[in-house]
């Protein structure tokens, strides 16, 4: 095929250019993943000062063979806003190194650390069921995840302590900056409330937060018997095992972090339908609290609506579940039998949804 002129040839090549960009995309949380494992971001803000390339690589755990790559990884990084660098200099070794906003939050003593989060979404049994996308299309498997390891997600969790492990710090680490800006910054969410339970809560990061800061409120942490097994509780904090789509504990206020964009419509319908139930059989009006993604395409600047975009992806590769619009956040919350609710957007790309009975 001949080339027409000299603007349909530009145009090819742009094309080229977006297409190699979306084929190597893998390289950003790959390196992302190599700095955070070789400990970059922690040597960087314990040398106190701006890091030159020569004292960054003596104090690597890596092979001599290997030094002259690390200016290449720490450009890819610096192009992708990890980390900055210091005016430029004729003496590569000499080029220095800061922390960047993002690259604060991989520090591992951070107490709003994403490290955990990084290592479990970028495990190779996280990772692995990407490979089996297009398969999944053509088989009636529930997900790519069931696809690739032959069994659902929460099933493989309950099965592997690795997974669970993974999933479940994963998940601890963003509880802790959530909870961090909720009690911060809408406290009175928990007005009136003498109980609450946390559907979902996995080790009990937000609900240990929400005890400790308001001590009236009695607590518990609703999960599957693989997760809080052995986990102790505290004066107004317990753990109670138990099966969401079974039955939840009654309580004042009920809790669903980032639980019902794993879930299909319906599954979501059985959930708030025994949240429901929970509140009634309290024998007082209660809310059902829930933290996730009001997704909103239109709105937002680029990179928010790609990380919205890329967590819908996530719910249908790992899980059931998907990220909801305002229409069918009130189309579930009003199928499930509830009167209203009100929506906050505090939390970034999730907002707080309370809804009443």
């Amino acid at each position: 095929m001949e080339l027409q002129n000299g603007e349909h040839a530009a145009k090819l090549l742009k094309a080229q250019s977006h297409i190699w960009n979306h084929i190597f995309s893998f390289i950003n949380s790959m390196s992302l993943k190599c700095v955070v494992d070789l400990g970059i971001p922690d040597l960087i803000h314990n040398y106190g000062k701006p890091m030159p390339l020569s004292q960054l690589i003596v104090s690597l755990p890596i092979h001599p063979s290997k030094t002259r790559c690390i200016h290449l990884l720490m450009r890819m990084m610096i192009h992708s806003g990890f980390f900055s660098q210091c005016d430029d200099t004729e003496n590569e070794l000499e080029v220095e190194y800061m922390l960047t906003d993002a690259s604060f939050l991989l520090l591992k003593d951070h107490p709003f650390s994403l490290t955990p989060f990084l290592h479990a979404m970028l495990d190779p049994i996280m990772t692995n069921p990407w490979h089996q996308f297009s398969t999944w299309f053509k088989n009636d498997d529930p997900t790519p995840f069931a696809t690739t390891h032959g069994m659902m997600f929460w099933n493989y969790a309950g099965r592997d302590p690795k997974l669970n492990m993974l999933f479940n710090c994963g998940m601890a680490c963003d509880a802790r900056l959530i909870t961090n800006v909720v009690i911060e910054k809408y406290k009175g969410m928990f007005d009136g409330l003498e109980s609450l339970i946390d559907v979902g809560g996995g080790t009990g990061t937000v609900a240990k937060a929400i005890a400790e800061s308001f001590p009236h409120l009695k607590c518990i942490v609703f999960d599957l018997l693989h997760v809080v097994v052995g986990l102790q509780g505290t004066e107004n904090l317990k753990y109670v095992e138990g099966d969401m789509f079974k039955k939840i504990p009654p309580a004042d206020a009920i809790l669903l972090k980032w639980i019902l964009h794993d879930w299909s419509d319906e599954e979501c319908l059985t959930i708030l339908k025994k949240c429901k139930e929970a509140l009634k059989s309290k024998g007082k009006e209660g809310k059902v609290i829930i933290i996730d993604m009001v997704r909103e395409e239109e709105k937002g600047d680029n990179e928010s609506v790609e990380t919205q975009l890329f967590f819908d992806m996530l719910m249908m590769t790992l899980v059931t579940g998907k990220e909801r619009n305002k229409k069918e956040w009130d189309t579930l919350i009003s199928c499930a039998g509830f009167s209203h609710y009100k929506i906050t957007p505090v939390l970034g790309l999730r907002s707080v949804i309370e809804i009443y009975p």
